[in-house]
């Protein structure tokens, strides 16, 4: 993927009335995807989700993704997969917004070093209904 696959996505988003990106990253590890517990007091607490985060000014995805999982997990991105497709959904503030989600494979040696969550969890597919994750990401995670 390059910097042209990443601008018409945007592109495409913005044609669709969309103000707001947000990018995903799916975190395998073996047979097993990184799940990241959002805390209870926050917007949508309680819920696990992908290590992801909002698009700044002038970033392109691929840059957002990287610095994204970093932030969040403290591991460091070794390469971008594959797109697996997006969802969109209103942020707290009202923006309609779109989430690009992409697999990733991290540095072997990262541990999980959390800054915005209260846990983490290696999921197994089978085992995602034990988790509370919205449709929209089972719906990317059942995909793979």
């Amino acid at each position: 993927m390059d910097e042209k696959f990443y601008n018409e996505l945007v592109e495409k988003a913005l044609g669709d009335q969309i103000s707001r990106f947000v990018v995903g990253a799916v975190i395998k590890k073996g047979s097993g995807f990184l799940l990241l517990k959002r805390p209870k007091d926050d917007f949508m607490g309680g819920i696990f989700e992908l290590a992801s985060g909002k698009v700044e000014e002038e970033e392109i995805l691929d840059q957002a993704l990287i610095r994204e999982v970093l932030e969040e997990t403290g591991l460091k991105i070794k390469e971008i997969i594959d797109y697996l497709g997006h969802f969109d959904y209103e942020s707290k503030s009202g923006k309609k917004t779109r989430q690009f989600n992409f697999i990733v494979v991290v540095e072997d040696d990262g541990e999980v070093k959390l800054t915005e969550h209260d846990s983490h969890v290696w999921a197994e597919k089978e085992e995602l209904e034990k988790y509370p994750i919205t449709e929209s990401v089972k719906k990317i995670l059942s995909s793979l």
